[in-house]
């Protein structure tokens, strides 16, 4: 078993649950911004918003758009599609929706033990694609920032995962060694393989135990499994 001394973790669906917390936040969207004038139920909004994020988010890590403009298009792309033009009312959508969301605790089993059980071992760091004001927002309402030495986001650095230049900046903010160096996450391209492309060890948390073909270093369904491993 290889020796780390630093350990890199993914927050958004990693720590955070964002499925279930942003699916509480658009559910209270739907009922204070009544939507149910414009959509068939809650599942329709929650879907379609979904398909437009998606598609926006993978633009928004190629560096195509700025995060302001992701922020509301998703929303008004949304509306657009059950034609309703409404630029104003998705801006407020937005603006709520990122209050709402941080808001949210849902955390996935073991993240305060798992937390607790590392940070005596290793000095623990946050690597994400994340908006830097809403991941510290999420950290800080979970109480989970106590656990972290620091805070690397994206937006901050100036590049997304799976880009190479987002890990080195870390590493070498640390003064960390690739071969002591470990990145776990929940996602199998951004943070997996952009770990595995810029020579790190890699967990890759699988809780849905989706079929893949990589090969990571390590490979869990849940956080406590980490013990076996570290």
């Amino acid at each position: 078993m290889k020796t780390y001394k630093h350990i890199f973790l993914d927050l958004d669906r990693t720590l955070w649950d964002f499925d279930a917390n942003s699916r509480a936040a658009l559910n209270d969207i739907y009922e204070n911004h009544q939507l149910g004038r414009y959509f068939e139920s809650p599942e329709t909004f929650v879907n379609i918003y979904h398909k437009h994020n998606d598609l926006l988010w993978e633009r928004y890590r190629e560096g195509k758009i700025k995060k302001d403009l992701l922020r509301s298009l998703r929303f008004e792309l949304a509306l657009l599609d059950v034609k309703i033009e409404n630029p104003e009312l998705a801006r407020e959508i937005g603006e709520d929706y990122l209050s709402l969301s941080t808001e949210k605790t849902i955390i996935f089993p073991y993240t305060h033990e798992i937390l607790s059980y590392l940070q005596k071992k290793y000095p623990l760091y946050i690597l994400t694609n994340g908006f830097r004001e809403t991941q510290f927002s999420k950290l800080r309402n979970c109480d989970l920032q106590k656990y972290f030495h620091t805070v690397f986001t994206s937006e901050t650095i100036g590049y997304n995962k799976p880009h190479p230049k987002i890990f080195q900046w870390a590493l070498n903010s640390v003064n960390a060694r690739k071969s002591e160096s470990l990145m776990i996450g929940d996602d199998l391209e951004v943070d997996i393989l952009g770990a595995k492309s810029y020579g790190i060890d890699q967990v890759y948390f699988n809780p849905e135990k989706l079929a893949h073909n990589e090969d990571p270093s390590f490979e869990i369904q849940s956080l406590i499994e980490l013990k076996d491993i570290l």
